[in-house]
């Protein structure tokens, strides 16, 4: 799955194209310990991909691309004002949406901490987050500044259904129904019989007995979403196989406005060195990383869709449960991201949210602020994804593209957007060769430009630039300092394009 193809009206072109030379601050470590994901050989003629017709698939749906924050991070982000929402990141948001819809959902772990004040209700022990109301108005003022539609999570761990009713008032009553996509029931469900509530004395306490199972939850879902009111629904935010396989029986016994899965293709709490989960570059850069992930998701989409319900990779990034330096936080995870991102798209869901929050090995960002200056540090894994919502914004069709099949660290991808432009994405994931593409577009007509993704290598950490951009290791602002170097090409019957090691390159005809 790692070829993400596509294109409707496209040209036959022939230019040579090498990398400039990249000059670039190597603040970050030295990489001297990162695993590689090399290739045998590197042909010096290089393989020729050729961009056809659209795929049997939906076009990029409004709002596709969506981030996910857990409740105190959406705090560390935005502030506490609800007047005064943090500037910087909500333009660090419209950069990567253009300004187009999008949707936040705000949960994650936290859903099942989250606590809202009931009359005759006690705090649940593992109720550590608490739901006031300028909490909730900063929530709304986000989705205002960002033209997003809010995914809000409510708390099932707790067992409470009167304490998940009040949240789901407040929510309504704070935010408003305008603003709320759904509500999100409860947080990976499957874990509330193994892994602890809260913890004592030196004792973990479980929220559910080790009986808990696929049919307790659903009847417990059932019992705590009637008293919700008339408002969306989403989940089940189920992120392991064995509790998905059973999604249309859940779609049988509960409706859904949208179906959460969580997918992370690498772990770092569990897998041991040598596992294919275990967070290192080699792992993340893998075609089972991006494709394969995907490519897991492809039969609850369609169970999703035949119930009539939207489907979302709800929580996604590229590991999970710990830390990851060295992997997760290199030049790498842009490179993840882009791929990933299009692979999603190809499978047929309608959103992916990127679950990130500061300090994390994953992040897109992380924000600080001294005084009134808010600043941030733009992570390498955010350069990828807008890379992708340049080339995929929405109402997209991804387009076939072969040739790419051969060459196992060589990923393409192509779209025709709704204005007729023709993108072609390619990523060299070889970490330590270049490689020569040949693309072709057939039928294509006007000019062509390339936009290059690179790094001073695939472990740097800072020196990430999009088009010669980069917002360097602090932005005060969340834009980048100048226009993107695009390089025009001749028009010809196909050109010739060479990808340094471990970076990407977006051809736009039309």
């Amino acid at each position: 799955m790692r070829s993400w193809r596509g294109c409707r009206r496209v040209i036959l072109g022939v230019v040579a194209m090498v990398a400039a030379a990249f000059a670039v601050s190597q603040s970050d470590a030295a990489p001297a310990a990162v695993a590689r994901h090399p290739r045998q050989h590197v042909s010096t003629a290089g393989p020729t991909i050729t961009v056809g017709p659209a795929l049997p698939v939906q076009p990029v749906r409004s709002g596709f691309l969506g981030f996910s924050f857990e409740y105190w991070a959406l705090e560390n982000y935005a502030g506490k004002d609800p007047q005064a929402v943090d500037p910087v990141f909500e333009q660090l948001i419209r950069n990567l949406t253009g300004g187009q819809p999008t949707v936040l959902r705000i949960g994650g772990e936290s859903t099942d901490k989250s606590w809202l004040p009931v009359a005759g209700v006690s705090r649940s022990p593992g109720g550590y987050y608490t739901l006031t109301r300028s909490r909730l108005e900063v929530a709304a003022a986000l989705a205002r500044a960002t033209n997003a539609r809010l995914i809000l999570g409510v708390n099932l761990e707790g067992g409470s259904s009167a304490e998940a009713a009040a949240e789901s008032r407040a929510m309504q009553a704070v935010v408003g129904r305008p603003l709320i996509d759904a509500l999100e029931l409860g947080n990976e469900p499957e874990l509330y019989g193994v892994k602890w509530y809260y913890q004592r004395d030196g004792k973990s306490y479980f929220a559910r007995p080790p009986s808990w199972n696929f049919a307790s939850y659903l009847s417990d879902f059932r019992h705590v979403a009637a008293g919700l009111g008339q408002v969306p629904l989403a989940g089940p935010a189920i992120g392991v196989f064995p509790w998905m396989r059973p999604l249309g029986q859940f779609l049988d016994a509960q409706h859904l406005a949208v179906v959460t899965l969580h997918r992370y293709p690498l772990q770092s709490c569990g897998p041991r060195p040598g596992s294919p989960k275990y967070p290192t570059i080699g792992n993340l850069l893998a075609a089972r990383a991006s494709e394969g992930l995907a490519d897991g998701l492809r039969p609850y989409v369609a169970v999703a869709h035949a119930h009539g319900a939207l489907v979302r990779n709800g929580e996604m990034n590229s590991v999970s449960c710990g830390p990851a330096r060295g992997s997760a936080n290199t030049f790498a995870g842009a490179l993840w991201a882009l791929d990933t991102m299009f692979a999603m798209a190809s499978v047929g869901l309608d959103g992916v949210n990127i679950h990130t929050y500061s300090g994390a090995p994953d992040q897109l960002f992380s924000i600080t602020r001294t005084g009134p200056q808010w600043q941030a540090y733009v992570a390498p894994e955010y350069y990828g994804v807008m890379m992708f919502s340049q080339a995929a914004p929405q109402g997209s069709h991804l387009l076939r593209v072969s040739g790419a099949g051969g060459i196992s660290t060589l990923r393409a991808w192509a779209t025709v957007t709704p204005g007729g432009q023709t993108h072609v994405v390619l990523l060299n994931d070889d970490t330590d060769h270049p490689q020569n593409v040949i693309v072709r577009v057939p039928r294509s007509v006007g000019t062509a430009t390339i936009e290059r993704l690179q790094a001073p290598s695939v472990g740097s950490t800072l020196g990430v630039a999009l088009g010669g951009q980069t917002f360097g290791s602090l932005t005060t602002t969340g834009r980048l300092p100048g226009p993107f170097h695009i390089a025009r090409l001749a028009s010809a019957s196909s050109y010739s394009v060479l990808l340094p090691a471990a970076s990407a390159a977006m051809l736009t005809f039309g």
